[in-house]
């Protein structure tokens, strides 16, 4: 499932029965490991944290009734190079050593504690309503608006500057807005 996720369509779905987020992660890779396709935790969490863009979290309560609780994203933490080279700077050696006693340790929290995901809930249940709790990110919304024809991008951009005062750059593919509607997606004719 995920390697089909990671090449093969623009979206896969799947169903599962953790019941939190990390927990979900934690069971894909765990399934990943035991399968033998990786052998380092790290990366089996990556590849799932890559292709798992959104988790809708179905409940049944007591009366039998179903309903989505949450709707959370999840975010991959991009990897960055944060070393400095200050250490060049420094006329003592005790200066050198300080500036690279500060990477290593920078070197050695990023290996062992490295985050490779955040998660937020974009839509939760409650008291009997949907409640919007955190916007979707850019990255997301881009992908989304890519995937949508002329007039889905025109509603969903309406419904997110509406309830999070966002209004998304244009695709490179679409019109700019002084372009009359009546235009869009029309071939100019020329004589």
């Amino acid at each position: 499932m995920i390697q089909s996720a990671q090449v093969a369509s623009k979206f896969t779905l799947f169903t599962h029965h953790a019941k939190t987020f990390p927990d979900l992660v934690t069971a894909l890779r765990n399934s990943m490991l035991r399968a033998g396709v990786f052998k380092d935790e790290k990366t089996a969490e990556e590849q799932v944290v890559q292709v798992l863009n959104f988790d809708i979290h179905l409940v049944k309560d007591f009366r039998g009734r179903r309903y989505i609780e949450r709707v959370t994203e999840c975010i991959p933490v991009e990897e960055k190079n944060e070393y400095t080279f200050n250490h060049r700077k420094e006329k003592t050696l005790e200066g050198k050593i300080d500036k690279f006693m500060d990477n290593a340790t920078y070197y050695f929290t990023k290996s062992t504690n490295r985050e490779l995901f955040k998660y937020q809930n974009i839509l939760e249940y409650h008291d009997g309503t949907y409640v919007l709790t955190n916007k979707i990110s850019d990255k997301n919304i881009q992908e989304m608006r890519t995937n949508m024809d002329e007039s889905d991008v025109e509603a969903f951009d309406k419904f997110l500057e509406d309830n999070w005062g966002v209004k998304p750059k244009k695709c490179n593919d679409e019109e700019t807005e002084e372009v009359p509607k009546k235009r869009r997606g029309r071939a100019k004719k020329t004589n």
